[in-house]
């Protein structure tokens, strides 16, 4: 896939993985041609708004979202817009990350696997550190699949987002939310790798990173691919 299709593509996994979450918090959002959007916040971390084509309109996004309720956020995927007259601030700049189906990963160290209930994702939540907004409700998301990293004992002490998204010949699978309770994020990403690999071997990989977390992803094997912005309604 040339670069801008795997942007779309990025922008579409982490719009349809930004749908669920908000699902799971009762928030229905809507996919538009431009943009995924939800009439009413979002979770905490989460945008009312995510572009899915270059030069969205930027009143027509934002229209859709609910800008008198404090945090209101857009994702500009593209980092095209201006949203500055609308009454925005830019909060964060990212890179789009990429990996290739088939890459190899290093042998990881802990037990990976996938959450498949209420007390487990607890756990999960508790390593990754804060129990309030991975809700039991994101279970039953057939797309979305939450890995954790257990040691002999079964603690949970990794943990990775996976989630689903594309029609056939055009799947990605996206991963966020990696972490590693015990040491830091590069002790995760072979062990939550290999368990995306071992699930979809297929696939490429996709997401997006900042800062000294885009550093290990690219020593993990991705590339960064294109740029986006977070804009958040008034001050940030």
């Amino acid at each position: 896939m040339q670069k801008q299709l795997l942007v779309r593509a990025a922008a579409r996994n982490n719009a349809e993985w930004c749908a669920a979450m908000s699902r799971s918090h009762g928030v229905a959002g809507e996919f538009g041609g431009e943009a995924w959007t939800a009439p009413a916040r979002t979770p905490l971390y989460y945008p009312d708004a995510v572009t899915l084509v270059p030069s969205a309109d930027p009143a027509a996004v934002t229209a859709r979202i609910d800008t008198a309720a404090p945090g209101a956020s857009v994702k500009d995927s593209f980092a095209d817009l201006d949203l500055t007259d609308a009454g925005f601030q830019v909060l964060f700049e990212a890179r789009w990350i990429h990996r290739p189906a088939g890459a190899p990963a290093r042998a990881p160290t802990l037990a990976w696997g996938v959450v498949d209930d209420a007390e487990a994702l607890r756990s999960w939540a508790e390593a990754w550190g804060d129990t309030r907004f991975f809700r039991p409700e994101l279970l039953d998301d057939a797309a979305t699949f939450v890995l954790a990293g257990r040691t002999p004992d079964g603690r949970v002490v990794a943990g990775a987002v996976a989630s689903l998204s594309g029609d056939d010949g055009h799947q990605v699978i996206g991963i966020s939310n990696v972490f590693a309770s015990d040491a830091g994020p590069d002790s995760a990403w072979p062990g939550a790798l290999d368990a995306v690999h071992r699930r979809f071997p297929d696939l490429p990989v996709v997401g997006y990173e900042q800062g000294d977390d885009l550093a290990v992803a690219v020593r993990h094997g991705f590339e960064a691919i294109g740029s986006l912005r977070v804009w958040v309604h008034g001050r940030p």
